[in-house]
Parts: C-alpha cells; structure tokens; sequence
C-alpha cells in the first residue's frame, strides 16, 4: 500500500497510535522491526546525533533531507519528517516540501515559530504572524506533489501568547489545509481537553517529551483526551545515549569486554536488523560466475 494512504487510514481510523523517532536510518528499523506503524523523523534527534549540537535550528535542509531518505529507504511504514519551519520563508516551503516528497515521506510537520526555532519544550520561543504560518500551509498544499501528503500544522503559540492564541492559530492552520493539528508543550491535562474540546472533530496530535513541559500520559489516556497520534519524538535517541554510555562506562572500567554481553545487542541481532542476509541473497545471485565451458580445438 501507499504509504500516504497508509497513514491516512492510520489518521482516520477510531483507535490512537503511537509514533516513536528515529534520528537515523538505524533507529528507525528499530522502531519498524518493533511493531510501531510509523516513524516521526525528528529534527530535534537529527540536529543532537548528527551535528551534535542541541535544537536551535541549526540543522540545514539538505542536512536533514539526505538522513530522512535514508529513512525511508530501508523501512516499509510511513514516515512523518519534521521540516521545522520550512528552513525559511513561503518560497522556501516550496523547495523543501519537493526535496522532502522526493525523499519519500508519507507525511510532514511544520511549525509557526521564528526561523532559527527552538525545541518546542524549550524557553524564550519567538512565533511568526498567524497571516504567515497560513500562507506557509497554503505554499505546501500547491507545491505537493501528492495530495495525500499528509500536513500536520504545529503551533508553538501556547507558551508565546496563551492557549487561546494557540487554539485560534490552529483553527485557521487547518482552514489553510492542515490534516492534523499539533498544539506543542500544554502544560496540564486541564490545558490538553481545552484545545482538544476546542478543536474537537479534527485529528490532533500530542507530542510528549520525558521531563519536559507536558505532563507524561499513556496512549489509553491520550485517545480519551482526543488525541490521535501520541509522539514520542526523542525516546529511543535518548535511550541509545543512555545504552552507549552504560557500555563504554563498563569497558573504561573493566578495560576488557568480557562483561559487555548484557550492555550490547548479539552479533546476530546487529547483522540481522542491517540485513546481511539479504546482502548475501544478492551476493550470491548478482557476484557469483558460472565457469565458462572449454572451448575444445577441432
């Protein structure tokens, strides 16, 4: 199936999902080979593990276009790239939704703050114009090249101007043509029912960051707030540095690997999740040479 009309029908079916990031092509066949039904491409993960700086929009477009195509070139569910605020004006918009549905994503999400943004959980955020974010969602609705693209509008208004700000932004990101609507960092769950309730009928999208600004709640919890999508954008990166540092922590201190086997994943697991079995598939099929037979002098 097409992997916009998957998320689609992942968007409008009665039951909530739940999106982990990948921050590269590695954690997304993780999330993939767990179960998840799709993968949230996270700006925030990219900018930590590829640049290694935190996200304040450093991170330029070809930068996180080429990780997101190698994303979507060894995973089968649809993928959500985050594009951050488009890396620019309304004219950019149109060159970065191009590169990005060229890169095969199944959906995006952008958001209404002032270029260089920051992590939607961070402080001393800055938004752009209501009139401007629009004219960004109008910009992507004409330069898809697909119209099941699917566009999830962010507005980071809430810890700007208040929550009613944020919920009339929302309201006219989806007149401008936004399928899901994502109302970042709600404080308190009374904060999540009144823009649900306010923007009720319209898919909405909760993003949860561990130790942040919006209280941590459940699936379950979610989908009865009126929630669709639960995003859990940098869970697995931030277990992988967790995981990295348990384990060279131990080789440091031993100053041997012997005591390694519990910290890291089996030589088999790693050559089955990057597919060397395929490889020898294709190795043995496309390398190998049948002898030629011997040409015998008459």
């Amino acid at each position: 199936m097409d992997k916009k009309i998957r998320l689609r029908e992942l968007i409008n079916a009665p039951e909530s999902f739940m999106v982990p990031g990948a921050y590269d092509a590695m954690s997304a066949l993780l999330i993939e080979e767990l179960g998840f039904q799709a993968i949230y491409a996270t700006g925030a993960g990219i900018s930590n593990a590829q640049l290694g700086w935190a996200d304040v929009g450093l991170t330029s477009m070809k930068e996180a276009v080429d990780i997101v195509a190698r994303i979507t070139d060894v995973t089968s569910i649809p993928v959500i790239a985050d594009i951050d605020t488009g890396f620019g004006n309304a004219i950019n918009v149109i060159r970065t939704v191009r590169e990005f549905e060229r890169a095969g994503i199944a959906g995006l999400q952008i958001e209404d703050q002032v270029s260089p943004k920051k992590c939607g959980h961070f402080n001393n955020k800055s938004v752009i114009s209501k009139e401007e974010m629009v004219n960004k969602i109008h910009a992507i609705v004409d330069a898809r090249q697909d119209e099941n693209l699917v566009i999830i509008a962010r507005t980071d208004a809430l810890a700007v101007n208040g929550v009613e700000d944020a919920i009339d932004r929302a309201k006219a990101y989806k007149a401008a043509g936004a399928d899901v609507l994502f109302v970042e960092a709600p404080t308190s769950l009374e904060q999540m029912k009144a823009i649900t309730d306010s923007l009720e009928g319209i898919p909405q999208l909760l993003n949860l960051v561990e130790g942040a600004k919006t209280p941590i709640i459940s699936l379950k919890e979610a989908e009865k707030l009126g929630y669709q999508i639960v995003l859990c954008a940098n869970t697995a990166l931030r277990a992988s540095i967790q995981g990295v540092k348990q384990a060279l922590s131990i080789l440091k201190t031993d100053e041997s690997q012997e005591n390694l086997n519990d910290a890291i994943c089996s030589w088999e697991d790693r050559q089955k999740l990057f597919k060397l079995n395929q490889i020898n598939e294709w190795e043995e099929k496309y390398l190998s040479i049948e002898p030629k037979e011997e040409v015998k002098n008459v």
